[in-house]
């Protein structure tokens, strides 16, 4: 088997997250910047095989399409055209960042570890990660 790999795709940085071989445990592996991205995961896909992308789909609480959404299109295009071997999968990512940072409050990180955004961002790769693992 290979990993699953799972983004938090944002303007300015991405968390990411992987699965070990056997698809079992879900764990934060860095954050990128988002220009980077790219480069980042042809890089680690030459080092590890991946079978899927899992990417975060920003929705609003009336289940519409979050505004950031645009930004992700272009991106998803981009790693289609990039890795035409890798399916990618959508995964709703509504409340991500807050399970991220009430995760990090009950792990008992201090204020100041808190406001490190990179961190809450790989922290939500990883928690989009475990929903898609929980419901396949």
């Amino acid at each position: 088997m290979a990993r699953l790999l799972a983004l938090d795709y944002g303007k300015v940085r991405t968390g990411i997250a992987v699965t070990d071989e056997l698809q079992i445990i879900a764990f934060g592996l860095t954050t990128v910047v988002t220009k980077e991205l790219i480069v980042f995961l042809k890089d680690y896909t030459k080092k590890e095989k991946v079978e899927m992308f899992i990417v975060g789909e920003p929705k609003q609480m009336n289940n519409e399409v979050s505004e950031s959404e645009a930004l992700i299109v272009p991106f998803l295009k981009q790693l289609e055209k990039t890795f035409p071997e890798i399916p990618i999968q959508r995964v709703d990512e509504r409340f991500t960042s807050k399970m991220a940072f009430q995760t990090m409050i009950d792990g008992g990180l201090s204020k100041k570890q808190r406001k490190n955004k990179a961190l809450v961002d790989e922290i939500s790769a990883t928690i989009i990660l475990q929903g898609y693992l929980y419901n396949k």
